[in-house]
Order: structure tokens, then sequence, then C-alpha cells
């Protein structure tokens, strides 16, 4: 291990090397090092390797750009906590991401905004501090409205990081401001690769789950769109599916009566068929969700009772007190 500790320590005092050469053969071997062997990843961050790692996202080299960010995110699999606490990183990150389709290489794009996903994947406590950078939220929301010049593999991890970004509820309000309602609906409605839009809807859902979204739904006929996925007829995938419920059901938690008559009128045409196959073949949270909208177009949000013949009998009233104090996911 010490062998090892030694060649770390050689590679990092070489980022700080005048040649460029030295510094890109450097974080070539890094890289490889962060990649193939995580014994070293805590060795590299414990070596004062993240700073100029941060520091060369800056660089006009894209080779270095995309050899420090791809190191970056190998580190943040397991070094999460000396990416966080390191001062500028998420900086950096902001700098890559926002140069999208620019000045930034591509790759480092890319990794970027996997690091960003990464980070937030197991951490709650890291997702309030991202996403009160709002200049990291705007830039994945502007990546998904540049979708069509983007690699799908960005536009994936871009997604993948707004969802983890939106896992914490204040952040929502954010993003919304920040127009990610409008851009998740544009990738739905004119990208049809199945992941794409099943990453897309998934956000959707999470997004969904905040008072400020209900306007920002209304405006571009959200859940309209989200009726058509559930329509048997658009082929939509089961996890499309069962994201557009989860986001129906989100929208009325959040948005009340009003929304639940706007859902309501928007599943009876064509929808009712696609929640119903959500509710007898979707997951278990699927099938649950799926249950609890079949309440709400029933305009019954206490539940419904069997009176032992099969039959259902709706409890009177339209209140959505017992949906509003369940949790948003």
């Amino acid at each position: 291990m010490e062998a090892k500790h030694r060649a770390v320590r050689t590679l990092v005092s070489k980022l700080s090397s005048v040649s460029e050469r030295t510094r890109i053969d450097a974080l070539c071997e890094l890289r490889l090092m962060s990649k193939q062997d995580p014994e070293t990843r805590p060795v590299i961050a414990e070596s004062g390797a993240i700073p100029y790692l941060a520091e060369t996202l800056y660089s006009s080299s894209h080779d270095s750009q995309e050899k420090a960010a791809a190191t970056l995110l190998n580190l943040s699999i397991t070094e999460k906590e000396p990416l966080m606490s390191t001062r500028g990183v998420l900086d950096a990150l902001a700098h890559v991401i926002s140069h999208h389709g620019s000045t930034s290489a591509a790759a480092a794009v890319q990794s970027s905004a996997a690091v960003i996903h990464s980070l937030l994947s197991s951490v709650d406590d890291y997702r309030p501090v991202v996403g009160s950078k709002r200049e990291i939220v705007y830039a994945l929301v502007d990546i998904l409205r540049c979708h069509r010049f983007s690699p799908p593999r960005t536009v994936k991890d871009a997604l993948k990081a707004l969802f983890a970004i939106a896992l914490h509820p204040l952040n929502r309000a954010t993003m919304v401001h920040l127009g990610a309602v409008s851009a998740l609906f544009k990738l739905v409605v004119n990208d049809g690769r199945v992941g794409i839009v099943e990453d897309a809807t998934a956000v959707i859902a999470q997004v969904a789950g905040c008072e400020e979204s209900t306007e920002a739904f209304r405006e571009v006929s959200g859940v309209g769109v989200l009726a058509d996925l559930l329509d048997l007829a658009t082929g939509a995938s089961m996890r499309t599916k069962e994201n557009a419920v989860s986001a129906l059901l989100n929208l009325v938690r959040c948005g009340g009566e009003a929304v639940a008559g706007d859902v309501r009128d928007a599943v009876a045409f064509g929808a009712l068929d696609g929640v119903a196959d959500v509710k007898d073949n979707g997951s278990t949270k699927g099938k649950s969700k799926a249950s609890d909208l079949f309440k709400v177009m029933l305009g019954d949000s206490h539940g419904s009772n069997d009176n032992g013949n099969g039959n259902v009998v709706l409890n009177s009233g339209s209140s959505f007190g017992s949906l509003f104090n369940q949790e948003i996911e």
C-alpha cells in the first residue's frame, strides 16, 4: 500500500507542473488508477488532488477537462465527503455544465452531470446544498432544452442529477422557477427514446410534488400529456405509465380539488385503461398509486368499501385531506 501512496503523491505533485504534457499524463494515470483500483481513491483524495482536479475543469484543454471530470466521477463513488467539503468543486462542476455545447468538452459535461448524481444518490444532506446552487440546476435544465444537440448519455445523466436534486422537497420550487417543467415536457413530447422518456417522467413525478408546479403544468398542458402517456394506444412502457400516475397523484395532493377536476377530465378520455393496467400489472408501489388515483377519479379521497358481493360502495364527499397527508415521493 505504501507503494501506492508514493505513486499517487508523485502523480499529484505533477498536476502543478508548468508542462501541460506532464499534467495531462498525470491526469491520465490518476483517471486509470481511480477507475481500476478502488483502494487508490481515498489515497488520491487525501493527497490533495481534488483542488487540482477542480481547477482543471476551467482549463481550455478539452483533454485535460475530460480526464479531470472522469477522475472526479470515479472518486465520487466512494469519496463523496472529501468532494463536497472541498471548496470550489461544485462551482467548477457548474462551470463545465453551464458551458455545454460551447467551450466545455462534451465528455466533461457528461461526467460532471454524473458526478452530481453520484454525490446525491445516497446522501440526503447534500441535496439542499446542491439545490441551492442555482447555476447547477439551471445548467442541467438547459441540457434538456438543448437535447437535440446533446448526446443521449449526457441528457440521461442530467435527468438523473435533476431527479436526485428533486428528492429534496424544497428544491422542487427552485426547479419550477428555473424552467424545469417546460423543458421536461418538451423532452417527453419531442424525444421518442424510451429510456429518456422514462427518466424524464420520473423527474416530472418528483417536481409535481410542490404547490408551485400547478401553474407550470397548466402552461404546458402537462396533465393532458401525462394522460396521453397512460392511453394504451401510445405504447408507453410500464415504468413511464407508473411515473405518469405518480405525477398526476402528486399534482392532486399539492393542488387540491381544482387540479383533481383537471385530472379527472383528462384521464376520462382514453387514459383509464392505462391506470387500470398499472393497478393490475405494475410494481407494488405503482399498484398502490394507481389505486389512489382511481379514488381521485371517482371523487373519493378516503378510499372505497366493498359491500361483500363484489360491488364497490363509494364514500360520499370529495375531500382530499387524506391524500394531502400522504408523503410526496
